[in-house]
């Protein structure tokens, strides 16, 4: 049976835009159940003083690596600093996230397009492009990858085309990871998030575009709930996977119409 470091051992994880809202959560209890975590995002102060506060919290290691995933350089740069700091990655959570205004599809501009591509897509690509390799060749070999796919990986919302191409998109990068890495002892996960309560989220306590056309609010959930999913995919052996899991807000209007 394919397994990563032992549970004595601490294992390796990296969070991408772990300093805030629902990353910062996942890095968090990852470190309060012995893994070693990199947290990545492009803002350095954010990114040093949440790994400070959490870090003194949970008694475990947490870095902070800042790293704009959608370039090239700075993810193999990122990567690079994980092997040489640690020998080895058990855990990516591809989770950083990037949004624009909801507006008309008509009305958005080629850079608000890319941009979004640039984080939502690209970045997660980039990054598991470089923990495949890593994850390849350590030993032992393999280790897990989960991405966050939201729940726009399935249902979109109004005036949501770029963030819901990438989503998507993310679900097409699963499936492929968890096919072209399975030879390896690596597993691939997704995780499609509905209204987890973060600071995005706070805008649906006063009300939001809903399908139908009208302004509704909806319930939102703890985040703690989505990081206590995501350690439970983290804790199967690499034999096991859970492909895709959706956590929401039970009365989220997702299921239905309207």
């Amino acid at each position: 049976m394919a397994m990563a470091a032992g549970k004595d051992e601490a294992r390796i994880a990296l969070v991408t835009g772990g300093g805030t809202g629902i990353g910062r959560a996942i890095a968090e209890a990852l470190s309060a159940q012995n893994y070693a975590v990199v947290i990545t995002g492009r803002r350095q102060a954010v990114l040093e003083a949440a790994a400070t506060e959490m870090s003194t919290k949970t008694g475990g290691t947490i870095r902070a690596a800042p790293c704009d995933i959608g370039d090239p350089q700075q993810v193999s740069s990122l990567f690079e600093h994980i092997r040489t700091a640690f020998g080895r990655l058990d855990l990516l959570v591809n989770n950083a996230g990037s949004n624009v205004p909801a507006i008309p599809m008509e009305d958005l501009t080629f850079e608000q397009w890319n941009s979004v591509i640039s984080v939502n897509l690209t970045g997660a690509f980039l990054c598991t492009q470089q923990a495949l390799k890593l994850m390849k060749a350590q030993t032992p070999r393999g280790g897990r990858i989960i991405n966050n796919g939201s729940i726009s990986a399935t249902t979109p919302r109004p005036h949501s085309a770029p963030y819901t191409a990438t989503k998507h998109a993310i679900t097409g990068l699963t499936k492929s990871t968890a096919l072209d890495g399975r030879a390896f002892d690596i597993a691939c996960g997704q995780i499609d998030i509905g209204n987890a309560s973060t600071d995005m989220t706070e805008r649906m306590s006063t009300g939001v575009l809903q399908a139908n056309g009208e302004i509704a609010a909806e319930p939102t959930i703890p985040v703690k709930h989505i990081a206590d999913a995501v350690l439970y995919m983290a804790s199967l052996p690499l034999e096991a996977n859970v492909l895709t899991m959706t956590v929401m807000a039970t009365k989220m209007p997702l299921v239905g119409r309207g």
